[in-house]
């Protein structure tokens, strides 16, 4: 691949939701290819948040290099744009290497920002989100919902009341430039990439076999010591629920649990739900994808056929 000078590099895409088999589809396809992944996953970024996160194991990592894992304290952020940045740059030495970049994971947000570039929002303010959180915990994030679809109703319709983190942003966005966010998106000037990308995803043909997947997974996850993986990260005593680490599926559910705020079981079936909602917002953002080659993760050798249709895109790139 990519042995004459003037063909672009080729970076192959395995997106799907949670549960859905992306991991095991990539570590297959790396037996039979040079290649590296590169994950694309909002919650492995995070140092020290490994089993809620589904992170894959030390074996799997030390298998094939992986990127983009464990790069980050859970305090602070990553961004977007700097998923972006660090995407180009990896996807440009993985290639140089005659290696093939697999881009992996089911952050659906952080494939539009590479495949459509960056957008001109403006960037955090600390003091006007202290604001909006002040304001919120006296009239709650359903009244700052209503307050955004006044200003902004079609970000506001695609946003549950509940979505405090997203509501936050776009009131963030309105405040300081003065205009909708979903305007300023208007206007963003796509970006072409500097390689071709080639998209697989993993889609259920029947979403109830997902669900009792995902439902086995949390279980797994909490028999394999999620909890005590909760505990260590509380005990350090600089994070709350107030962080995007925390806000992770999963761990706030357990942070909650852990609070005494709810009970074990509301834990487990919270966490579920909210598992399911990710999931299901995932498969949104993958259906506007119409790129994409779709490989049904129910069938029971769903990663051989993947392998086979992604070996074949790359023989004849």
């Amino acid at each position: 691949m990519n042995e004459q000078s003037d063909k672009r590099p080729l970076a192959v895409a395995i997106m799907g939701p949670t549960a859905s088999g992306k991991t095991a589809a990539a570590l297959a396809i790396a037996q039979q290819v040079p290649c590296e992944i590169i994950s694309v996953d909002s919650a492995l970024v995070y140092r020290g948040m490994d089993i809620g996160t589904a992170k894959p194991s030390k074996e799997e990592l030390a298998a094939v290099p992986h990127h983009l894992i464990d790069i980050i304290d859970p305090l602070d952020s990553y961004s977007v744009a700097q998923f972006r940045t660090d995407t180009l740059r990896l996807v440009a030495e993985i290639s140089a290497r005659g290696k093939v970049p697999l881009l992996v994971g089911g952050t659906m947000l952080y494939y539009k920002g590479l495949s459509d570039g960056l957008d001109d929002l403006p960037g955090a303010d600390a003091a006007l989100r202290a604001q909006l959180d002040q304001e919120a915990s006296r009239i709650g994030w359903p009244a700052m919902h209503a307050r955004l679809a006044q200003v902004d109703p079609q970000t506001a319709a695609r946003l549950k009341p509940a979505d405090a983190q997203r509501i936050q942003r776009a009131l963030e966005i309105y405040a300081l430039s003065g205009k909708p966010m979903s305007e300023l998106l208007a206007q963003r000037e796509k970006e072409e990439l500097p390689f071709d990308l080639a998209s697989f995803a993993l889609e259920p043909s029947d979403r109830a076999w997902l669900h009792e997947r995902i439902a086995r997974r949390f279980d797994i996850m909490l028999d394999a010591g999620f909890l005590d993986e909760v505990k260590t990260l509380r005990a350090r005593g600089d994070l709350h629920l107030g962080l995007p680490s925390i806000r992770c599926v999963g761990y706030r559910q357990a942070w909650e649990y852990l609070d005494g705020t709810i009970d074990y079981t509301a834990m487990r079936e919270t966490g579920i739900i909210a598992t399911r909602q990710l999931c299901k917002r995932q498969l949104t953002w993958l259906r506007a994808m119409p790129e994409r080659i779709v490989v049904d993760c129910c069938a029971a050798d769903a990663a051989q056929q993947l392998q086979v249709q992604v070996l074949a895109k790359i023989a004849t790139a």
